[in-house]
């Protein structure tokens, strides 16, 4: 059975008659006897009885019909929906979120998204960067705020570029580096990679005497209290209130990180992801701007 058959039934339940119902469908009465045996073969049932008065559902028949209405119904309040969808923005939408962005910078975005679009569906992961680019790859997620540098085929928007920061608490400013336990902090490989490269530059071997912690702002917290420095990305020092120097390796190459979205073009069309992206590119934009100002 299918559309066209609900149809059928519901015109010859209001007709309660053959040749009536073939001429509201515009079908011969031969065709509509027809697609009737059709129907009740493929159900195993007898539909209707015939006689001079009209036909009479049969009680296999009724629940057919009352199911054919159901049927039909929803399948309008379908269409009624996706017709109103196309006057405002819908769907799901799959995002993947570095954990110092989703942390520092994603709260006040998503605000804003969620008011703008509240018939989004939002799912959002956040992981450290590698994780998400994976996801990125096998298709799980439409779109990817990722630090750090990572290959990517189709569109690739930078959002920010941060100086990362050696902090430490105003009463240790002027106490050398060496002298005081460096706290470390989980980051991905890059990111390590990159801070031990400044550390061995300048003479720093912080494996023997540091402290390490799971997260980022606790990082921060602990530098807070004086329990020693840290290299830390600029994103979380809006409410720090110790001494900052930004880093630069030993070639005078500033140490930044980088921030940029992902997506790839197909998953642009889909309304959700589209509207998202043009907000967090916005916010980069934004937040570039106050810097320089």
């Amino acid at each position: 059975m299918d559309e066209r058959d609900f149809e059928l039934l519901i015109t010859l339940n209001d007709t309660k008659n053959i040749t009536h119902a073939a001429d509201k469908l515009f079908i011969s009465q031969s065709s509509l006897s027809k697609r009737i045996r059709a129907i009740e073969e493929e159900l195993g049932i007898c539909l209707m009885l015939r006689s001079r008065q009209g036909i009479h559902f049969t009680p296999e028949g009724e629940e057919v019909l009352r199911r054919s209405k159901e049927a039909a119904d929803q399948l309008k309040l379908m269409r009624d929906n996706l017709d109103s969808q196309k006057d405002y923005v819908c769907g799901t939408l799959r995002a993947g979120v570095s954990i110092n962005y989703a942390l520092y910078a994603l709260p006040d975005v998503l605000a804003d998204y969620c008011h703008r679009y509240p018939h989004v569906n939002t799912h959002v992961t956040t992981d450290q960067s590698r994780k998400l680019y994976v996801q990125m790859i096998n298709g799980t997620i439409d779109v990817a705020i990722l630090r750090g540098e990572y290959e990517w085929k189709s569109n690739k928007l930078l959002l920010s570029r941060e100086n990362m920061c050696v902090i430490r608490s105003l009463q240790d400013k002027e106490r050398p580096l060496q002298e005081l336990p460096y706290i470390g902090r989980n980051s991905d490989v890059e990111s390590e990679r990159e801070m031990g490269q400044w550390m061995h530059e300048n003479g720093l071997h912080p494996k023997n005497y540091s402290i390490h912690v799971d997260n980022i702002s606790t990082c921060v917290e602990m530098v807070k209290r004086g329990l020693g420095w840290a290299i830390v990305p600029e994103i979380c020092l809006k409410d720090f209130d110790g001494h900052v120097e930004p880093l630069a390796f030993a070639d005078g190459e500033p140490f930044v990180r980088s921030t940029y979205i992902l997506y790839s073009e197909q998953a642009l069309m889909l309304p959700q992801v589209k509207a998202f992206v043009e907000l967090i590119r916005n916010a980069g934009q934004a937040r570039s701007a106050s810097k320089e100002i």
